[in-house]
């Protein structure tokens, strides 16, 4: 009989997986590659669906609710059905008056959930999200239906930020005159 019968059998040691992940935003200083990325905790996402705005920060990654399951094309053709939909990034600042929306900016995209196809150019979605960190309200592009949702959920989820903010922001959602 050997030393080694009788024993209970070691296990070896379990080596610690370590899982890949991308940190987009972080407060370590970080000086090796990718040095320099952008912080994105004061962005949220606001989707703009049939007249309606809400938050959905999941438009950060494509995978808001009105995105979810679809294949995009950047040929407006391959969505002849399409439902125009609305990113909206806002970027938020505290200064010394207290907390606002700094950046406001809008990028169209189609959504035909029946065909579960969409058409939307992401170089614009991601220029538009700079544009946004940058501080720039472009909402030209937005109708006077899709600018009244974006004003009502801005001042009804923080009224006090709404009224801190630009005179441009607030004359970009103003009501069209008659």
């Amino acid at each position: 009989m050997t030393e080694q019968q009788g024993q209970p059998e070691q296990q070896p040691e379990k080596k610690e997986k370590k899982s890949l992940s991308l940190n987009v935003v972080s407060n370590k200083p970080h000086r090796g590659f990718g040095a320099g990325t952008i912080d994105l905790s004061q962005v949220s996402c606001v989707i703009i669906d049939e007249g309606v705005a809400y938050i959905d920060d999941g438009a950060m990654h494509a995978k808001s609710k009105v995105e979810k399951g679809i294949k995009f094309s950047p040929d407006k053709a391959n969505t002849p059905n399409g439902r125009t939909c609305w990113v909206v990034w806002v970027a938020v600042e505290r200064d010394d008056e207290g907390t606002k929306y700094a950046g406001v900016t809008a990028c169209e995209m189609l959504i035909d959930k029946e065909a579960r196809r969409g058409w939307k150019i992401l170089p614009d979605h991601v220029n538009k999200l700079d544009a946004a960190l940058k501080r720039k309200i472009k909402l030209e592009e937005l109708g006077a239906e899709e600018k009244a949702a974006l004003r009502k959920l801005l001042t009804e989820h923080n009224e006090e930020w709404w009224n801190h903010s630009s005179d441009e922001l607030k004359q970009a959602l103003a009501p069209e005159s008659l």
